[in-house]
């Protein structure tokens, strides 16, 4: 659906640990005909009610030299089957067996060193993967050298209830009775802000990314908020990290002007106090006038992100970062 310059490998995973029957992933390869030879490669993660479209970002990506992939994870995107709740996981670790094999045919396919880049829930998923990769071995020795979190979702937003009290409720509920939908309300600003036959400039899929979201329930929220607590703790991901982050939060419900200058997703103090706890040396570049998902964002915020990545990769080259 992307064009003849896209290809897409379905990884079979076999029986779904929470019984939605069989699992795959798919690993999308960018490939143009008239990009440079690439000298590194991007593994790139969406986050939730979220799959691989950006194409803007993959070609960027191949025009300064990255072999350019992007991974739906399971029940995700292009990996959703029938009978799946989409997005459903009971342990983010379950990500890492599709982490784990897409690493290896990128590495095999190209031989180079790979950049991994998530967004919001991703952000959460791969840092927490980089993270046992590390306690496993070294993370470096896998061939990864750096990590681009676009407003990494490392907290619960809303009151501080949610973190103190909700924690243990959201412990027992996602045990007991995990596909539970949670009755958080129905907001559509974020995809209206998106969305190019609302208020936007981008199209997408409306069955993989609805402009409400899907439903959030609570085996799944519990499974977040684990890993989310996981990293409260303290990583050690083994390589240096870039943080790109929108400059100002905005909860509403409805569209709005202030819909495409804001995160309407995430408090962006959360991204910048929990950043530190990744372990390695990270940058984190606040973005004035960016949306939730940044590389989205209006044109001049959206430059912005592309210079700041483009400036953070040129420095992960040099003998500074040790890459």
């Amino acid at each position: 659906m992307l064009g003849t310059d896209y290809q897409q490998l379905t990884i079979p995973l076999g029986p779904d640990p929470d019984g939605e029957g069989d699992a795959v992933a798919t690993l999308v390869r960018y490939t143009p005909a008239a990009a440079p030879a690439p000298t590194r490669a991007v593994l790139y993660v969406h986050g939730f009610t979220d799959y691989f479209f950006q194409e803007h970002l993959s070609e960027h990506l191949a025009a300064q030299g990255h072999a350019f992939y992007a991974l739906d994870l399971r029940k995700c995107g292009r990996s959703t089957r029938p009978g799946q709740t989409p997005h459903y996981v009971s342990d983010l670790a379950l990500y890492d067996e599709e982490l784990n094999r897409s690493l290896r045919v990128i590495r095999e396919e190209t031989g180079l060193p790979v950049m991994v880049m998530a967004h919001s829930t991703g952000g959460l998923v791969t840092s927490l993967w980089l993270n046992r990769l590390q306690n496993a071995g070294d993370v470096r020795a896998q061939g990864i050298t750096g990590l681009v979190l676009n407003s990494p979702w490392f907290d619960l937003q809303g009151p501080g209830y949610y973190r103190s009290v909700g924690t243990p409720l959201m412990e027992a509920l996602g045990k007991l009775r995990a596909f539970t939908k949670l009755p958080l309300g129905v907001s559509t600003a974020y995809g209206d802000s998106l969305y190019h036959a609302k208020s936007g400039e981008w199209d997408y899929n409306l069955d993989w990314k609805p402009l409400s979201g899907f439903a959030v329930h609570a085996g799944w929220l519990r499974a977040i908020r684990r890993g989310q607590l996981r990293l409260h703790r303290g990583l050690d991901i083994g390589v240096p990290a870039l943080i790109l982050r929108s400059k100002a939060t905005k909860f509403m419900r409805a569209y709005g002007p202030a819909a495409d200058v804001s995160d309407l997703v995430l408090d962006v103090k959360q991204i910048q106090r929990w950043s530190g706890c990744l372990g390695e040396r990270t940058n984190i570049v606040p973005i004035e006038g960016a949306r939730h998902d940044v590389f989205l964002s209006a044109e001049t915020p959206r430059n912005q992100a592309f210079r700041e990545l483009d400036s953070w990769l040129r420095w992960l080259d040099s003998p500074e970062a040790g890459a």
